[in-house]
């Protein structure tokens, strides 16, 4: 019989599974623990407004392969893509058991929910003659899930089908479920790993830390600026000016300074073979809240700082910014407030509009923080960049 994980060695093992299958490596653990316990969870997925692309993410895991992940782990009684069945026998099906395994079950949502001529522009199918919208799916699965996981950057922020002119009116998961706890596990597409690794912490000990958009923080905890392999070039002022060139990609719309996600470590494509900086070309920020409306273009500069007294350059904004992440400044605010543009996103409200009083007043906090720690970094490289002048005098 295998010993449970603590909660201690599970994040350790998400923490040093960057280089390898976070799947391969922690499934196998998870499905013997529940086996140990006698029970396998019951999961639902819904496919809303999407393309699909998270759920073919989700199924992009070779070790173990997707019939093994949902076979040994977890009873899924439903998912679009992978079903047989349609029409009504289908949707009874669905119905059937999100009634019996009410408060007990785990609904992994993908994609957006269409508000726009009361949910019509987009439907999960039609049960006994009726359309059953995604607005009046989600509303019924999520107020009988005991957890709800948003895959991908549509269904935790809004992602590309909210993205303006918006004609379906669509909105993340969360802006529907008001007061209800909804885990973000944005990516456009979501990487397998984030997926399972948030997935088996709510099998094995319930509720993961989240942060203030409601991401697990063993997965989004720093900027991929953090850890890029590429850090050194930006220390250096060594900038790419087209894709493809050697050095750092700021300069070329790299947005890793304000997306929060291991990237840099964990890498992509089963095998974790490679990533968007490693094939020469700049991150797109598609995990961030503000994506795709606040990173584009994609292959657009970051504007520079315009601090008074300095001459602004890359150099500059990267030590401003990586001052304020160090001294805590969390959010993808941070380049925005740095550069006096709010991203739509976030101007609008989508994380403080809609959330619990706790999680709205948590963010204004965390706003306001930024705010205060924005000044004492300004006057700080004020005082730097005068100090170098009078060393140049000398």
């Amino acid at each position: 019989m295998l010993t449970v994980l603590t909660r201690r060695e599970f994040l350790k093992l998400c923490l040093s599974s960057a280089a390898l299958s976070l799947s391969g490596v922690l499934l196998p653990k998870v499905a013997q623990a529940l086996e140990d316990k006698g029970e396998k969870a019951t999961v639902i997925w819904l496919e809303l407004m999407t393309c699909t692309g998270d759920f073919l993410s989700f199924a992009n895991t070779l070790r173990p392969d997707l019939k093994q992940l949902i076979s040994d782990t977890i009873r899924l009684e439903f998912e679009n893509t992978l079903s047989a069945a349609e029409g009504d026998m289908l949707l009874d099906h669905l119905y059937e058991v999100g009634e019996r395994e009410k408060g007990k079950f785990i609904l992994i949502a993908e994609g957006t929910v269409p508000l726009r001529s009361d949910g019509m522009y987009g439907l999960l199918g039609h049960r006994r003659g009726k359309a059953i919208t995604n607005l009046e799916a989600i509303n019924f699965f999520g107020s009988r899930a005991k957890y709800i996981i948003s895959a991908g950057s549509c269904a935790a922020f809004g992602g590309p089908y909210s993205a303006s002119p918006n004609p379906s009116n669509s909105v993340p998961v969360y802006k529907v479920l008001k007061g209800m706890q909804v885990i973000n596990v944005p990516g456009c597409p979501v990487h397998p790993d984030w997926l399972v690794g948030t997935l088996s912490h709510v099998l094995l000990y319930g509720m993961p830390e989240l942060d203030s958009y409601g991401r697990p923080k063993m997965f989004f905890q720093y900027t991929i600026h953090d850890f890029c392999p590429r850090r050194q070039h930006f220390e250096n002022s060594i900038f790419a000016k087209h894709p493809g060139d050697y050095g750092c990609l700021y300069e070329i719309g790299c947005k890793g300074p304000v997306t929060y996600s291991d990237c840099p470590t964990r890498k992509w494509n089963s095998a974790h073979l490679n990533w968007p900086v490693g094939a020469n070309t700049p991150c797109i920020g598609c995990a961030a809240p503000e994506f795709p409306d606040g990173m584009s273009p994609f292959f657009a500069h970051l504007k520079d700082l315009d601090l008074p007294r300095i001459n602004p350059n890359a150099a500059l904004v990267g030590k401003a910014a990586l001052g304020a992440t160090a001294a805590g400044i969390g959010g993808h605010a941070l380049a925005s407030l740095m550069k006096g543009r709010i991203q739509q996103h976030f101007a609008k409200g989508d994380v403080t509009d809609d959330v619990d009083a706790r999680t709205k007043a948590a963010i204004l906090e965390e706003q306001k923080k930024a705010l205060e720690k924005l000044e004492v970094i300004k006057l700080h490289t004020i005082k730097q960049t005068l100090e170098e002048e009078i060393n140049l005098k000398k």
